[in-house]
């Protein structure tokens, strides 16, 4: 499948609250919340104000002229919170485009901004369960926490 993958736009914010939701994980045969969890605070932290902090970096990855994924890092206090010098990163994709290695593109492109741009590490919170915790750490994450749901992992820059 042919994609690009760019730098987000200020015109392109508002999708970030799909991706936000496509990004919660929901187990199978779990019922998925309703779109309005997203409006919590501890989810809104993702979103807030996107493109307001000098630590807001994103890309999107269009397919034929759609936006079919999204991924993010701002630094805030989430689940996945290292340190105040650390980006939490957000990553998502419409299911439809899942497993076809657009995300591990994402996510490469994301690494390499961050290190251009002088971080020295990223972090993120994934549910055990997730199938996305793989190619976390086939990227390079490394887990440095976890709890009976999830890991915390960063990715050294």
């Amino acid at each position: 499948m042919d994609y690009t993958i760019r730098e987000i736009q200020k015109q392109d914010y508002p999708l970030l609250d799909n991706f936000l939701y496509e990004a919660i994980f929901i187990p199978d045969g779990v019922e998925p919340p309703p779109k309005t969890i997203i409006t919590s605070p501890e989810l809104q932290i993702y979103v807030d104000c996107f493109g307001e902090s000098k630590d807001d970096w994103g890309l999107v990855a269009e397919v034929d002229g759609k936006i079919v994924g999204a991924v993010w890092v701002r630094i805030m206090n989430d689940y996945g919170h290292i340190d105040d010098n650390t980006p939490s990163l957000a990553i998502s994709l419409y299911k439809e485009y899942r497993g076809l290695d657009i995300g591990t593109a994402m996510m490469k492109e994301m690494l390499a901004l961050l290190k251009s741009h002088g971080y020295s590490q990223v972090s993120l919170s994934v549910q055990k369960a997730n199938y996305a915790a793989k190619m976390y750490l086939k990227i390079g994450f490394k887990i440095i926490r976890e709890n009976e749901e999830e890991y915390i992992m960063v990715y050294y820059l």
